[in-house]
């Protein structure tokens, strides 16, 4: 997996670890459901056509997502997203910059 990949596994991580911390009271690590949840979101980065070249998953044209899944990566997202600049601003700043990727042409 190339650095972008990488930064994205990084940042869901991050933001997986706030939202069960937050919403579920654990430390250290996060809950069952979380783990199923990131597990999943991992997954589907491994699978992704675009690679390093990939924009942000709400950008993008292609929906790999299960919708139950998208809906509870959404809900995780919207909560620490706001919070990611105070807990991880460097990861914060690179997902809104990617945020602005162009969509790769096929």
């Amino acid at each position: 997996m190339g650095k972008r990949m990488d930064r994205e596994r990084r940042t869901i991580d991050a933001m997986v670890h706030i939202y069960c911390r937050d919403h579920h009271g654990t430390r250290g690590e996060v809950c069952s459901d979380c783990e199923d949840l990131r597990a999943y979101a991992f997954a589907r980065l491994e699978k992704c056509r675009y690679q390093d070249d990939k924009p942000t998953c709400a950008n993008c044209p292609i929906h790999c997502y299960r919708p139950e899944m998208r809906e509870k990566v959404r809900s995780v997202m919207r909560y620490a997203g706001p919070r990611m600049m105070l807990r991880h601003p460097v990861l914060a700043i690179a997902h809104v910059r990617d945020g602005r990727r162009k969509v790769p042409e096929d």
